[in-house]
């Protein structure tokens, strides 16, 4: 189990009590056998449905969800993540233990997962933590139009790809995912922003949300988890129910098949 969940207890409510470290590796496995792009969110929130506070996601957490981000990010072939949730939560490179690396590698998967970083414009500095920090070369998928630009500006520091469909000034969804999924990258965790969660929601390519329930009332401006101009009905089913000592509870709904 990730470090940080150290002095941490998660309960399976409605389940056997107590989880341990294989148990809740178990609870949050991917699919067996993918052939395509399984997409996993990942957020938090108030329970008055705040998605951050003082701007940023991590004024919410707590050591249970901080161990659970990291599992996540251990299970997963890549990160995507918008560049404006970058931008503000200063993103790094993902950060593995060595018994993590060992265990992706049995898995037969890369010992750290690239981050992703979904960019229409590619307005992306070089010097950002996100490609200074890291060991693994940041993938970088914008619009066409962006394309030949993005690169000349980041050069070696992120691998730039094109991700366009019929319109060259925009991010596609389905064709981001098939790119991942060519390159072998089927087990996908998204963090963020709101509106890139959004636009999987809208294109019906969310398989599954993992949502933390933090026990604060934010009140005022907060934004949701999702944003944008769609509006989608998509049902979902809980696959479990987590709780802590600290009055956390986390969820995990995968969508009805």
């Amino acid at each position: 189990m990730p470090e940080p969940v150290a002095g941490t207890q998660l309960t399976l409510l409605g389940g056997t009590g107590l989880v341990d470290e294989q148990r809740l590796c178990d609870l949050y496995s991917y699919p067996d056998r993918l052939t395509r792009c399984w997409v996993r969110s990942n957020f938090i929130t108030s329970i008055d449905g705040g998605a951050s506070a003082d701007g940023k996601s991590g004024g919410l957490g707590s050591p249970g969800d901080r161990a659970l981000f990291a599992l996540m990010r251990e299970l997963a072939d890549v990160v995507v993540v918008g560049a404006g949730t970058v931008r503000v939560e200063n993103y790094g490179g993902a950060k593995l233990s060595a018994a993590a690396r060992q265990t992706r590698q049995a898995r037969g998967q890369a010992e750290v997962p690239p981050i992703a970083i979904v960019t229409r414009s590619g307005d992306l500095d070089r010097d950002m933590r996100v490609f200074t920090d890291t060991e693994v070369t940041p993938l970088v998928l914008t619009a066409t139009v962006a394309l030949e630009a993005t690169r000349a500006r980041l050069g070696a520091a992120a691998e730039v790809i094109d991700c366009s469909a019929k319109d060259a000034g925009a991010v596609d969804i389905p064709t981001m995912l098939t790119t991942l999924a060519g390159r072998g990258l089927l087990r996908v965790l998204t963090e963020g922003g709101p509106r890139l969660h959004g636009s999987f929601i809208d294109a019906g390519l969310l398989d599954e949300l993992c949502l933390s329930l933090a026990p604060t009332l934010l009140g005022g401006q907060a934004p949701r988890i999702a944003a944008g101009p769609g509006q989608a009905h998509t049902a979902l089913r809980r696959a479990h129910l987590l709780a802590d000592d600290a009055g956390y509870l986390y969820t995990r709904y995968v969508r009805n098949q």
